[in-house]
């Protein structure tokens, strides 16, 4: 067997045969980078929809492309690394044979880590947590290129890792999202600053516990090199810093959206305020901007704003690139976007509130509001989120498979809030009519003048649609076509 361990991206990989297991965006990237390197790749993945061209062209360049049913039941022999797409459960059998048999698993992250230019390594500032992750990189982002920085948000969200870091023209830093799943196949990542925004229920499909999922997400913690960013409202955040092994002089900063102690960022009269990298933090804080300079002030997003601020003050950049950063970004569609004003009734897509943690922090920041929910509810309860916003709701709509047990959340904690489930598309309704006219028509009849009604499903969309974004676009069109009736 050749062991792969000692190399990186001036090495000659010629000898190492590496399976890339999942032939998606990420594995294309492994494969590809894998066989310029030199190593005999051979890529597996049981669907082969829409990677024909991909898989010809690697073809072409010698890696082995093995698509379609039954592709991955068993690990080729004389196997020297596997590189597995982060979806993969460590119990799918050809990761639990490469176990068996004493061969290394890495993720993509760990890949990527391990080619980054040893003259040029652009530090990563790293971001993960159950909600607000995307919104943070991209915040972090904007912050890094307002001070004049060659930066990328990579990973879960923009470039795949292992393509950013072979760029022939190195990046100065990078804005990097990591989810649960990609942390956990991460052994030696020693980002510069990393932060756990949040930690709630979720994915309890993959994971066995809360706290093994919780445990994933702390090992973006581990080997850090200058700053723990923490969410002050969040205890598990803190302790996940607390168990961490850092680089020695590594430095914990919480982010709280109550005023700031030392070594915080946080909120002060509505002033983004700086306590933890200034001179004298003792007595001062510097401004960062104002809640009025973000694009929206619903408190999560105000949360993700400071988190993004941390990691960039960690690395040096200035208030004034931090102003200018946040003042220009934008969310991405379907994150508390305001769809239409209709009657004095403000309708808001929050299709990307996945789970009952994001929709919590949806809801926690409109009152009173017609909640639109439901979908794939991934193992997760409803109770907590129910019970923390039962003052605010005017009335719910459910829709999607697992709306029992929403409901039944509600029928405990909400008796006395109106819910209607709306019609599935199944039954009542014209062929290829969206499922989501039932869940305006029914939104129309809870809400009052003044009130919101809020798409954030906390659920996955799958049951229902290809994405969050179909799920959201369904949901502005049925906005729109009620605007053209009043």
């Amino acid at each position: 067997m050749t062991q792969p361990h000692g190399l990186g991206r001036h090495d000659s990989w010629e000898g190492v045969r590496a399976v890339v297991a999942g032939f998606g965006v990420s594995g294309f990237a492994a494969a590809d980078n894998l066989t310029h390197l030199g190593a005999s790749v051979i890529a597996l993945d049981e669907n082969a929809a829409g990677k024909e061209e991909q898989a010809e062209l690697l073809g072409i360049l010698g890696a082995d492309i093995r698509l379609g049913e039954g592709a991955t039941a068993t690990l080729p022999d004389d196997v020297d690394l596997v590189v597995t797409s982060p979806g993969w459960r460590p119990s799918a059998p050809l990761l639990a044979q490469a176990r068996d048999r004493g061969v290394p698993v890495w993720g993509e992250v760990e890949l990527a880590w391990r080619l980054r230019d040893p003259d040029r390594p652009a530090p990563w500032l790293a971001v993960t947590g159950t909600n607000g992750k995307t919104t943070t990189v991209q915040m972090l982002d904007r912050i890094l290129r307002a001070a004049g920085l060659r930066s990328a948000a990579a990973g879960n969200v923009g470039l795949p890792l292992v393509e950013a870091v072979m760029d022939p023209e190195p990046y100065d830093v990078l804005a990097v999202e990591l989810s649960s799943f990609q942390l956990h196949y991460t052994h030696s990542l020693s980002a510069e600053s990393s932060v756990v925004l949040n930690v709630a229920e979720d994915h309890l499909d993959w994971y066995e516990t809360l706290e093994d999922y919780a445990a994933d997400k702390g090992r973006i913690y581990e080997r850090v090199q200058r700053a723990c960013v923490y969410n002050v409202a969040d205890p598990e955040t803190e302790r996940l810093v607390r168990e961490a092994d850092v680089v020695e002089g590594a430095r914990a900063i919480g982010f709280t959206l109550g005023t700031p102690g030392v070594g915080m960022v946080g909120v002060v009269d509505d002033v983004l305020a700086d306590r933890a990298f200034v001179e004298d933090r003792a007595t001062t804080a510097a401004e960062l901007c104002t809640v009025g300079d973000l694009a929206s002030p619903a408190p999560h997003f105000v949360a993700n704003a400071l988190a993004a601020a941390a990691l960039a003050r960690a690395h040096g950049i200035s208030q004034a690139a931090v102003r200018d950063g946040l003042r220009a970004f934008r969310p991405d569609g379907h994150r508390i976007q305001t769809v239409a004003v209709v009657g004095d009734v403000t309708w808001i897509d929050d299709s990307k509130a996945t789970n009952p943690h994001a929709a919590q922090s949806s809801l926690q920041g409109y009152d009173p509001v017609v909640w639109v929910a439901g979908g794939l509810a991934k193992g997760a309860r409803f109770d907590d989120l129910v019970a923390a916003v039962r003052s605010r709701l005017r009335g719910v709509v459910l829709i999607g498979r697992d709306r029992a047990v929403i409901a039944e959340a509600l029928s405990r904690h909400a008796p006395d809030v109106p819910v209607i489930v709306a019609d599935d598309g199944e039954t009542g309704r014209s062929k290829g009519e969206s499922p989501m006219e039932s869940v305006v028509d029914a939104a129309v009849r809870l809400a009052r003048p003044g009130d919101t009604v809020l798409l954030a499903p906390g659920c996955a969309s799958m049951d229902m649609f290809t994405d969050y974004g179909a799920r959201g676009d369904a949901f502005a069109a049925a906005v729109h076509r009620l605007e053209g009736r009043t």
